[in-house]
Order: C-alpha cells, then structure tokens, then sequence
C-alpha cells in the first residue's frame, strides 16, 4: 500500500510543472463566466459538468456571439472527442476496477493525465502502480482547476487584459503537444490541422476549429495507408 501511496504522489508531483498553464486557464473560464452575466454557481455548475475547460470556453465565446444551439452542441461535442481516445487508451487499465473508481477517474480524464500516463516511463509499471498514479494526477488537476476557477470568479472582469493570461493557454497545450509528437505520422497530422486551424481561423462561430479537426482526424485515418503504399513503391 505503501508503494501506491508513492506512485498517487508521485502524480501529484509530475503535475505541478502543467498547473503553471492550468491555473491561469481556470481563472480566465471563471472571470468570463462572470463577465457574461452568469451567476456563480452557474458558471461553477458549469465547470464541474464540463471538467474541460476549452470547451467550456469555447462555449463561452459562442454563447457571447448569440451563437445559435446547435453550432454551441456541435463545436463542444468535437472539442472533446478527443477524450473517446483518451477512454479507449485506458479502458483496458481502468475497465477492471469497480464502477465507483471507474466512472470517478474516467471523469476526471484529461490532456494533462493522458500525457504524464501515457509515457513509456508509466506503461511500464504494473497496472495497480498505474491506477494511483493516475489518480494522483487526476485529482492533482480536478482540485487546482475548481480553485482556480473559483478565483476567476471572485476576480470577475477585473483582471486586466494586459496581463495577457490567456497566452498560457496555447502554451500549455504545445508543451504537451511536443512531448507526444514521436513519429513523423504524428508530425504530418499535427502540421495538417495546425494549418487548417489557421487557414479557417475567419470562418465564422469558431468552425475553423471543427474544420482543423476533421483535417487531423482525416490525415490520421489516411496517412497510413498512404506511407506504407509509398514505402512499398520505393522498394
């Protein structure tokens, strides 16, 4: 028990680092919130159903645009598809445990625990060893992002825009990025929807966003099969 206990801390410890980009991040989605007239604990009702905090601003933003419902539900829905991955990437480690530590971890399933869990340094240890490390991480994350928000909140529209918070956003997503880019398949899908979000960043309610990701999601179904034809005609 003992060792479990280390590896929950040790978790909790691998996490500190991506709280510099987390807690930020929580503020700005508790100080909009606010700024577009919802009470507390709406926005706090919010966040904890979400637990995701880009779709939660992008559903802010929309909700500022008087987007209508279905681009809100559809723009949300695609930003978080990434979590089906995410579910199917531990659904063997997870599947086992009672509902109770199943549902309550799949819950709390994010960017920051799919990265730190999904390193080979973890894949290698036993399953218990990755359970409580991933729970450290996970709890790690869901505490710092409620308070974080919470703080948003408080502050509400006061913090100043020259602040220019929300630059640790991108730069906690690339600091993830990076560390999972390991192949040039990666490589090539990463660029492919990086430059379709750029291309289509005008297009309007954020759909230049669902446009770069069905452009990843292609790239990575196709290119595959496209390499490997290319490998075989080389040779």
């Amino acid at each position: 028990m003992k060792d479990y206990r280390q590896q929950f801390w040790l978790g909790a410890r691998d996490l500190l680092p991506l709280i510099s980009g987390a807690a930020p991040f929580g503020m700005i989605v508790g100080a909009t919130g606010i700024s577009l007239g919802m009470s507390p604990e709406m926005v706090m009702g919010m966040t904890a159903l979400f637990f995701a905090g880009s779709a939660q601003l992008a559903a802010f933003s929309l909700i500022q645009d008087n987007a209508p419902f279905v681009i809100i539900l559809a723009t949300t829905m695609v930003i978080n598809l990434r979590f089906c991955i995410y579910s199917a990437t531990f659904a063997p480690l997870l599947g086992p445990l009672p509902k109770r530590y199943r549902f309550t971890l799949a819950y709390m399933l994010s960017d920051q625990a799919y990265g730190l869990c999904s390193m080979p340094a973890q894949m290698q240890k036993t399953a218990a060893e990755r359970v409580w490390y991933l729970a450290g991480v996970a709890l790690g994350l869901y505490v710092t992002w409620m308070i974080s928000v919470m703080l948003g909140i408080v502050l509400g529209a006061g913090i100043p825009p020259g602040w220019s918070l929300e630059f640790t956003i991108p730069l906690a997503f690339l600091a993830m990025l990076v560390t999972t880019i390991t192949s040039r398949l990666l490589f090539m899908v990463a660029v492919i929807s990086g430059s379709c979000a750029v291309l289509f960043q005008q297009l309007p309610f954020n759909t230049g966003f669902i446009v770069a990701v069905v452009a990843g999601v292609s790239a990575g179904l196709l290119l595959p099969g496209l390499l490997k034809k290319g490998a075989s005609s080389d040779e």
